[in-house]
């Protein structure tokens, strides 16, 4: 890399984690002219940022390059893939299991910006019109599944879409943890049916200092904070929801990266 580092950039022991997954270029046509890794450091610097594609720094490569690796990688699972492994990898680092055997799911509602009408909604409870982020996170507030919908979906209905990407995928999950807008018996019902799982609502208690606190919840709502700090996230500015959930998991996939300090 000739150029000066940004803050974002992955360092040589962060790359080494990322590297294996990130596909390589195809054999035949013409040699690769562009930096894997820099093509990565460039998507993180925006997410990070929360700049637009024709705001790239012009030490990066073309704008239109970036953005081009950022769909194919999109819609072939690449990202998908990256983020799954790096939070497997963290999670055995921290002496647990690949597999998770609790869940915690939560909600948020952003707004959004010129977006068209089907892809919006207006969340009455926090009185906001955009979208919503439907989190499943393990109990390190890693990611397993991310849900985006209108904001008008309700909490109960995202988490049966999010239930339906943890099928399959966590051999050991056993349990859900969740506050008390997910109460309800028809989706507790449901959830045993769907995966053998267990709904348990969990009931704030207040700490000596007079703070009310949810037991299991607080890990969430740190996760959310987490991607607070990625500026492309301060608003949903995608166009399909898809492409929004996928900014979420490179935020996530950067944080966990992060964590290499060398």
């Amino acid at each position: 890399m000739s150029r000066e580092p940004y803050p974002s950039d992955l360092t040589d022991a962060q790359w080494e984690r990322i590297e294996p997954h990130v596909p390589k270029p195809k054999p035949g046509g013409r040699p690769a002219t562009v930096d894997r890794r820099e093509i990565v450091n460039a998507i993180f610097y925006l997410v990070r940022e929360g700049i637009t594609w024709r705001a790239l720094p012009h030490d990066f490569p073309p704008y239109r390059t970036v953005y081009h690796y950022f769909r194919l990688w999109r819609d072939d699972g690449t990202w998908q893939t990256i983020h799954d492994a790096l939070r497997d990898e963290t999670r055995q680092a921290a002496g647990r299991e690949p597999s998770p055997s609790a869940a915690i799911i939560d909600a948020q509602s952003v707004k959004t910006v010129e977006q068209p009408a089907t892809c919006r909604g207006y969340d009455g409870g926090k009185r906001v019109k955009g979208r919503k982020r439907h989190l499943a996170v393990d109990t390190l507030g890693l990611l397993l599944v991310v849900v985006v919908t209108a904001a008008n979906v309700g909490d109960r209905t995202g988490a049966r879409l999010v239930a339906g990407g943890l099928t399959h995928r966590f051999a050991r999950l056993v349990t859900l943890f969740a506050d008390a807008g997910y109460r309800s018996q028809p989706l507790t019902d449901w959830l045993r049916t769907l995966g053998g799982w267990t709904l348990e609502i969990v009931r704030g208690v207040t700490n000596r200092a007079g703070v009310r606190v949810e037991p299991k919840r607080w890990i969430v709502e740190r996760t959310f904070g987490w991607l607070n700090r990625y500026r492309r996230l301060s608003k949903d500015y995608e166009a399909h929801p898809e492409t929004s959930e996928v900014m979420i998991l490179i935020a996530m996939t950067h944080l966990m990266a992060r964590r290499v300090r060398k």
